[in-house]
């Protein structure tokens, strides 16, 4: 075996193992992007989590400390037991068969995140009422706060004492989910169904756009 067969094996076995250690490289850049892409989900997640936290905090803050006489405080919150009876009434029209098993409408927001029929009617008679999840847990977190001690007022009641309520709601309620959220009340009651300006149908679709592109 002369000198240029020992150098070209040599060469050949250097080779080999460069290229083993590369695929060993390969392997672990694969795993790290992996462990990159677990972490940024989960610090997605959390960032969510907290967002949605404070958000709910300062609702909260906002709903306790609203500025209402009890009057008016028992007008709104006239307003939002009706829209949330209305709301379980018409999802219990449309699963006529589950009616024993969603006796409130606690019992249909805690059954639809697992019952897809139950969610499919929820989010059907949301939309034609022109509401959103973020106008429920707005209006849930009124009735929450205030059920307690809130009598209830009917239409005739109501219209005696305020003439209007939008311009109340607007001028007195300073967090924009709650306000929203109320405002829209009053709109499916008297109307049949909230309307979206164009500012907040743009918005809605802006927040469908990353969905989409996923």
């Amino acid at each position: 075996m002369n000198s240029e067969t020992t150098t070209l094996i040599s060469l050949k076995e250097a080779m080999k193992r460069v290229d083993h250690k590369l695929q060993a490289l390969e392997v672990q850049f694969k795993e790290l992007d992996i462990t990159k892409d677990n972490l940024t989900q989960k610090f997605e997640h959390h960032s969510k989590t907290l967002a949605s936290q404070a958000a709910q905090d300062e609702m909260w803050a906002s709903v306790l400390n609203l500025k209402f006489t009890s009057m008016e405080l028992n007008i709104l919150y006239s307003y939002v037991v009706e829209v949330l009876t209305c709301l379980h009434t018409r999802v219990c029209e449309e699963l006529p068969d589950l009616v024993r098993g969603l006796p409130t409408l606690t019992s249909v927001l805690r059954r639809k995140v697992k019952n897809k029929r139950i969610r499919v009617v929820w989010e059907s008679v949301l939309e034609e009422c022109g509401l959103q999840e973020g106008d429920i847990t707005a209006l849930c977190t009124f009735f929450v706060a205030h059920g307690s001690k809130a009598e209830y007022y009917v239409a005739k009641v109501r219209q005696m004492y305020i003439r209007d309520i939008t311009f109340m709601i607007t001028n007195m309620v300073k967090n924009q989910a709650l306000q929203d959220g109320l405002l829209r009340a009053v709109q499916v009651i008297e109307k049949g169904k909230a309307v979206r300006t164009p500012e907040e149908q743009k918005s809605s679709l802006k927040e469908l756009i990353p969905t989409i592109k996923k």
